[in-house]
């Protein structure tokens, strides 16, 4: 009986789920109960259902008359279908004074300027307005310019540059930027006398590097961080040159072997990833640029199978290409062209990028390894910390059950290189050069995205 019901329910019933209704909203304005007062009181009385309030708005009409069609009963049907006529009639006339009463409101705004326009008179004659022809608009914001005076707002506002999406590479010590401070110099000459001594003292440079680097003395300063370069400065020429032969020796020996088979997945992998590395700065969507962190990726993939390429490692390589092509370019690195510089140049940065990329990532190697124990390991040190400082934040993601891994994976994956434009990340590299790569503490790595409760 109860489906025999519902069947002659749906049959008769002209109120379907899905079936359009007459909605106030973008087609049809709110209603201003003072227009529609004749119409609710009409409506009131073609209509069975009584009225709670006499100045019940057209809005509360509809939602009386409209409900669930899946909770509709049999009495409701007689109702719905008498009232539907009249509340198109409602309707029609309700948009028809609405629209009236929108017009006369625009009117009245216009109006009200026209009535200002006679205080400009007190102006002096020099710089009257003619407001009786529409041309003299052109002129009239000139001549008001003598009589108004700017708005002191407007006075204090200096003008800025748009800083774009991605922060560009260059520093404070850039071209175009304001000059160095006396404090800047000072640090840039104990910096270039720690470089030119003949043992460079590399506990002081780590105590001047930590809160960074000056521009010009980077490229050299991370090689030696980084264990790339000896402090004995006569030693540092020949290690280069001994270095740089020894990638591209590397490169004769290995780098064909990428179409066989047992390599091709490995270099599908990276061909497939260079052009995702910071798409938005067209120095890296370059061909050449994206030739030579193929060669970068590959060989280190070879000579480290333990780990091999993941994807996330075609991101490290880029601060020390940017850094190392700074030391020959002084404009903005971003927009380069690197075809201009010669072939020895661009082997050089090559190789200097392979081999800190590699010293970089012996000591982090276990990131990548199966089941990467060390960003494991990583974000639990990032949980017991955050527990500990911040015990709010900590409780708010053990309520909502949200894993440190979630967010965190990508922090310690890639060190902060998808979360912060790439001139900040060099000057935090600075940073991280400092104190080694292994042991960095998990508070820097998280120094970017975790925001500062002010607590």
């Amino acid at each position: 009986m109860a489906a025999e019901s519902g069947r002659q329910f749906w049959k008769r019933s002209a109120k379907l789920p899905g079936s359009i209704q007459p909605v106030y909203g973008a087609q049809h304005p709110p209603l201003d109960p003072r227009l529609t007062k004749n119409f609710i009181k009409d409506r009131s009385k073609a209509n069975a259902l009584p009225m709670k309030s006499k100045k019940a708005s057209s809005f509360h009409e509809f939602a009386r008359n409209t409900s669930d069609a899946w909770d509709i009963g049999d009495d409701e049907d007689e109702d719905f279908t008498s009232s539907s006529s009249s509340l198109q009639t409602l309707n029609s006339k309700v948009a028809k004074a609405t629209a009236a009463q929108v017009l006369e409101n625009h009117s009245k705004l216009r109006v009200k300027p026209e009535r200002a326009q006679p205080a400009l008179s007190d102006m002096p004659t020099n710089c009257k307005v003619n407001k009786s022809s529409s041309e003299a608009q052109l002129s009239r914001m000139s001549e008001e310019a003598c009589v108004r005076t700017p708005l002191p707002k407007q006075q204090s506002l200096p003008l800025r540059p748009v800083i774009p999406l991605v922060a560009r590479i260059s520093d404070q010590n850039a071209s175009g930027a304001p000059p160095m401070t006396v404090r800047e110099k000072t640090r840039l000459e104990k910096f270039r006398q720690l470089l030119s001594s003949h043992n460079t003292d590399l506990d002081e440079l780590r105590k001047c590097s930590w809160p960074g680097v000056p521009r010009e003395v980077r490229p050299v300063t991370w090689r030696l961080l980084s264990g790339y370069l000896p402090a004995n400065m006569e030693r540092r020429k020949l290690t280069l040159q001994r270095k740089r032969e020894e990638y591209f020796g590397f490169i004769q020996q290995y780098y064909d072997s990428r179409n066989e088979e047992h390599h091709q997945d490995t270099y599908r992998q990276i061909h497939i990833d260079i052009p995702r590395t910071n798409p938005l700065i067209p120095l890296f969507q370059q061909p050449l640029v994206q030739e030579i962190f193929e060669r970068i990726l590959f060989i280190w993939a070879i000579r480290h199978p333990a780990s091999g390429y993941v994807q996330g490692i075609n991101d490290l390589v880029t601060p020390f290409f940017v850094v190392f092509l700074s030391e020959y370019v002084e404009e903005d690195v971003e927009n380069f062209d690197v075809t201009n510089l010669s072939q020895d140049v661009l082997r050089s940065i090559e190789a200097d990028s392979f081999w800190c990329m590699s010293k970089l990532l012996d000591g982090i190697q276990d990131n990548y390894t199966f089941a990467q124990p060390g960003i494991q390991k990583k974000v639990k040190a990032l949980e017991e910390l955050v527990s500990r400082i911040d015990e709010q934040v900590h409780n708010h993601f053990r309520k909502y059950e949200v894993e440190y891994l979630q967010f965190a994976f990508r922090w310690m994956n890639n060190l902060l290189m998808r979360e912060l434009p790439l001139r900040c990340t060099i000057r935090l590299w600075d940073t991280y050069q400092v104190c080694g790569i292994a042991a960095i503490p998990p508070w820097l790595l998280t120094v970017g995205p975790i925001p500062h409760t002010g607590r």
